[in-house]
């Protein structure tokens, strides 16, 4: 059964029923499984992003080529000048979960591994700072989901496709969703203009990965990300409306995606993948790979 995300939060207002219960009935009606399976896959990826935090924070290393893999120990070392607790939380998380992705640690793929720090970076950060407890940030979780679905069957969520908007870009919308709803599940305004504001800020991005390696400009445009997540959920419960729904967001994403060039989709032909540095840096490791 195909609902739109718009139609999945109308039918959690008319009805009275929490968006997240709307949202794991409209699993059961499209894949014939049980509503506790959703309810159960939610709370073991929110525990296993807690987990994965903590495995980081306690075992760091640095990524095959040496490019990535201390930033985010900077980040906790560092006192936050501009931003508050709970959004330099977001970006440190965010930040360790995508160095851990290229330290070959395991993460959530939520949605995507080049995209990992974003979603568990809000959700840790809400835990730690606000309190939240695991039972909220699961049925965030599962809202979350939704919104990436639907970006997934309107658009892409791969970088091969469409581009970085498609990984960081969904992240973030799912981000921003997950945020609104553990603190003000029933401000349905909000929830409907989150995503849509995070996703068109994000529109367009290009996946350009430096050799080809998920580091570099991976691992910090996740940092963005979450902080993106944070700007637009703060924008949507202060009433800041999104002029186009999300749906149609995700409509020109995809739109985007698809005109968007190969270099500039993931092939390290593109972008900063083939600035003079970024090739210096390729020549070096396979310089020291050679060695080896």
């Amino acid at each position: 059964m195909m609902m739109t995300f718009e139609e999945l939060v109308e039918s959690a207002e008319i009805s009275n029923t929490p968006l997240h219960e709307v949202v794991v009935n409209w699993y059961m009606l499209n894949t014939g499984k049980e509503p506790s399976e959703a309810i159960s896959v939610a709370r073991n990826l929110t525990n296993e992003m807690m987990a994965s935090y903590s495995t980081r924070v306690n075992s760091p290393s640095r990524s095959l080529t040496g490019w990535v893999g201390e930033n985010d120990k900077k980040l906790r070392s560092h006192s936050a000048l501009f931003l508050s607790p709970v959004v330099y939380s977001g970006i440190e998380i965010a930040i360790s979960m995508a160095e851990h992705n290229a330290s070959m640690g395991r993460i959530v793929a939520c949605p995507t591994a080049g995209a990992c720090g974003v979603v568990p970076g809000v959700l840790i950060a809400l835990s730690r700072d606000m309190g939240i407890d695991i039972e909220t940030l699961s049925n965030s979780l599962l809202v979350a989901g939704a919104v990436g679905e639907r970006i997934r069957i309107k658009a892409s969520i791969s970088g091969a496709v469409s581009g970085c908007q498609a990984e960081i870009g969904t992240a973030t919308a799912m981000a921003s969703v997950a945020i609104v709803y553990a603190l003000q599940p029933n401000n349905y305004g909000a929830l409907l203009s989150a995503p849509a504001l995070a996703l068109k800020s994000l529109m367009g991005l290009v996946c350009d990965p430096v050799g080809g390696f998920v580091e570099i400009p991976c691992v910090k445009r996740n940092a963005f990300g979450a902080s993106t997540a944070f700007t637009a959920a703060e924008m949507a419960i202060a009433g800041v409306e999104s002029a186009i729904p999300f749906e149609e967001v995700a409509d020109s994403l995809g739109r985007v995606g698809r005109r968007l060039p190969e270099e500039l989709r993931e092939s390290g032909r593109g972008g900063v993948a083939v600035t003079p540095t970024a090739k210096r840096m390729v020549a070096d490791f396979a310089g020291v790979d050679r060695e080896r």
